[in-house]
């Protein structure tokens, strides 16, 4: 049996729509960032660090402080 909470279900949406509808609005922002020529903001999990890309391809690794 699939929960599902209150508030999506008086809502009309269910948690996976609702998960689909963010992870296409994060694709949609970072499209227009790179038209933008703005960097985009990711994540290294080989490295475990932060970083940021630029629409040339260069990274920028966040400084640990």
């Amino acid at each position: 049996m699939i929960e599902e909470n209150e508030l999506d279900s008086t809502c009309g949406v269910s948690d996976d729509e609702l998960t689909k509808r963010f992870v296409e609005a994060v694709r949609i922002a970072n499209e227009i960032k790179k038209i933008k020529g703005v960097p985009i903001q990711k994540y290294d999990f080989e490295l475990n660090k932060s970083y940021l890309e630029y629409p040339d391809g260069r990274r920028e690794y966040a400084e640990v402080r």
